[in-house]
């Protein structure tokens, strides 16, 4: 086997996270409306830093004992964690599956609505088909269509935020001055974390390629900044559209629409739509592979058609969700799962999780400096 890459060893699950976390964490801009803006501008910065912090710390944690016990899949991964509670996760994660794979229907649907005056059923229809594809070709075609996306990605934020600031940099630098800092910064921060943060366990296959604990901790550390720069990115540029971006269902098209290009506005829908299909095959793949898991476990092979039957079977149950509606989905469907994950994931972790890494670490001192 060859040995992994550098990028593979330390920058690829970081990147795959940001690629699963974009859609349902902050493409549409909602969210970044939700958890931070809500708590005005300086207070949403310091609520992101937060949260960024949290990610960096839980998938170290994460990504170590992933390595330690080469458990790849959430199941074997939770069976270590939690024991025998770990089937918690798995009815949390399904629970929190269904309303990002509405969220990214209905977006998918209004995209090329109202971008290209196509049918909405075309959105969400292209949208699966796309999902379908890319689950049924594995985890390596996955993460090298994930970690390039992000690339096209970083790109295009970074034009959205240097043209915002080039338009609006005065009432951005005035907008972090307009409220007060209070403390509810703290809660979003948490909140944030905590919900997206359930995502790590659905991309533990990329930590695959690590084989110290060194490189898994490494690329744990990196996570939280490289997915949380383009949310930065896009959150400055709203602060520009304070107060009034705030309360708009989609802000990603209230802030397009401010800009007045045309032709940025098709490029952005355009790599919108693909984080979308990032998000879905992601979060999809996970239980693919946890399925897959189980199969060698009884000495067979997932069957062939079984990827994207599931992959197809779960998008249709997201479509006929997504007709509650985006705004009350991220409001309601988000603050509730948050807490959850809260407890059944990020508490263990960083309590139970360490330990075992500091128990394993002191009965193996030999292995530190050699994988």
């Amino acid at each position: 086997m060859a040995q992994p890459s550098v990028f593979q060893r330390y920058f690829l699950p970081g990147f795959v996270f940001q690629s699963v976390v974009i859609a349902g964490g902050y493409g549409t801009g909602r969210e970044l409306a939700e958890f931070f803006l809500s708590r005005g501008p300086l207070g949403g910065l310091f609520a992101m830093a937060l949260a960024m912090l949290i990610w960096s710390a839980v998938a170290a944690t994460s990504f170590e004992l992933a390595r330690m016990h080469q458990s790849y899949d959430y199941r074997s991964f939770f069976q270590h964690l939690l024991g025998r509670g770990w089937f918690i996760y798995e009815i949390c994660y399904f629970a929190q599956l269904a309303i990002v794979l509405a969220v990214i229907a209905a977006a998918a649907g209004a995209i090329l609505q109202e971008t290209f005056q196509f049918p909405y059923a075309l959105g969400v229809v292209g949208m699966m088909l796309a999902v379908g594809i890319l689950v049924f070709q594995g985890s390596a075609a996955i993460e090298r269509a994930l970690a390039g996306w992000s690339f096209v990605l970083y790109g295009v934020y970074l034009v959205l935020f240097a043209w915002s600031f080039r338009r609006f940099g005065p009432e951005i630098i005035a907008n972090f001055g307009a409220e007060p800092l209070g403390f509810d910064w703290i809660r979003g921060g948490v909140e944030y974390a905590a919900y997206n943060l359930a995502i790590i366990p659905a991309i533990l296959f990329t930590v695959r390629h690590a084989r110290k604990r060194r490189e898994a901790l490494s690329a744990g550390f990196l996570a939280g900044p490289i997915a949380m720069f383009p949310a930065l990115l896009f959150y400055l540029a709203m602060v520009g559209q304070f107060p009034q971006i705030a309360d708009e269902a989609v802000p990603a098209n209230y802030l397009l629409g401010v800009l007045g290009s045309r032709a940025f506005q098709l490029a952005f829908q355009v790599v919108l739509f693909g984080t979308l299909i990032e998000t879905g095959t992601g979060m999809i793949h996970a239980i693919n592979e946890r399925v897959a898991a189980r199969y060698r476990e009884r000495g067979l092979e997932l069957p062939v058609y079984a990827r994207p039957t599931i992959a197809l079977t779960l998008l249709i149950m997201g479509a006929m969700i997504a007709t509650v509606g985006l705004t009350n989905l991220i409001a309601k469907g988000y603050g509730t799962l948050t807490w959850i994950f809260l407890f059944v994931f990020v508490i263990p972790v960083l309590t139970r999780g360490v330990r075992l890494i500091m128990r394993h670490r002191a009965s193996e001192p030999q292995t530190d400096g050699a994988g």
